[in-house]
């Protein structure tokens, strides 16, 4: 599914809050179609790294390339990157004054300049996507945990992204709600998708993970193939964390 062609090139990226040294020497790429998931312990820059790819943070020295664009604090391109690279966050993020149809709606047409009905036909067909087309005419408020977070990955499918990327996107969900969500990742992996997900699902991501990366510290630490990772991790670091996260 994979392509050799880089979709996000870090290259030294060094990223700092204040004193904090959140990102140490990062270099590592994800190719065109390639599935990475991210995991390591809280604080590990984690976060960080992926909201540096489309600009919500920016990084201090190294230089990001992410579809061809260079990404620097104050770079003109910046918007345009972002209609390249959709997001979803712990959080879902929705406009609770809007409907479910609506939420999709707006950002392609805002953005895109997409007219109403060519949006509403995107907007359904993505909510088909993610198995709640039924849900359309309702408000967020109206919806359980993982049906919002469904909504959300809608959202960005909408804006026709040839990226997507996840921040933990299960972690504010209630334990039956989780597999629902992730049912829709891995449906999603299967198109061929550029993905980079921060997660702790391990089940998910040994399922659809072409590459795992494991963070500490702000650095990373191991790259690897799944089944390598899983069955024999390079770092004794690593193990250890995959011990205490697999017993659990």
């Amino acid at each position: 599914m994979t392509t050799g062609v880089p979709m996000i090139s870090f290259e030294n990226v060094d990223k700092f809050y204040g004193d904090f040294h959140a990102l140490k020497d990062v270099t590592i790429s994800v190719r065109e179609g390639e599935r990475m998931v991210i995991c390591g312990p809280s604080g590990s820059g984690k976060s960080t790294l992926i909201r540096c790819i489309n600009g919500l943070e920016f990084h201090n020295s190294g230089t990001l390339t992410v579809d061809g664009i260079e990404v620097y604090e104050g770079s003109k391109d910046i918007l345009n990157l972002r209609q390249e690279v959709g997001m979803v966050f712990q959080q879902f993020n929705l406009f609770p004054h809007l409907t479910v149809l609506e939420n999709l709606m707006i950002g392609p047409m805002k953005v895109r300049k997409t007219p109403r009905a060519e949006a509403e036909a995107t907007a359904r067909k993505y909510l088909d996507r993610v198995h709640i087309p039924e849900q359309a005419a309702k408000y967020p408020s109206a919806l359980s945990g993982g049906q919002q977070q469904r909504v959300a990955i809608a959202r960005s499918l909408c804006m026709e992204s040839r990226i997507m990327l996840f921040d933990e996107p299960t972690s504010a969900l209630d334990p039956e709600m989780i597999n629902e969500v992730l049912d829709v990742m891995v449906e999603l992996a299967e198109t061929g998708m550029t993905m980079v997900v921060v997660t702790h699902e391990m089940g998910f991501a040994r399922k659809v993970a072409d590459t795992m990366v494991f963070m500490e510290d702000g650095r990373i630490v191991e790259v690897s193939p799944p089944e390598q990772f899983f069955t024999n991790p390079s770092s004794e670091r690593c193990r250890m964390f995959l011990e205490q996260i697999l017993e659990h």
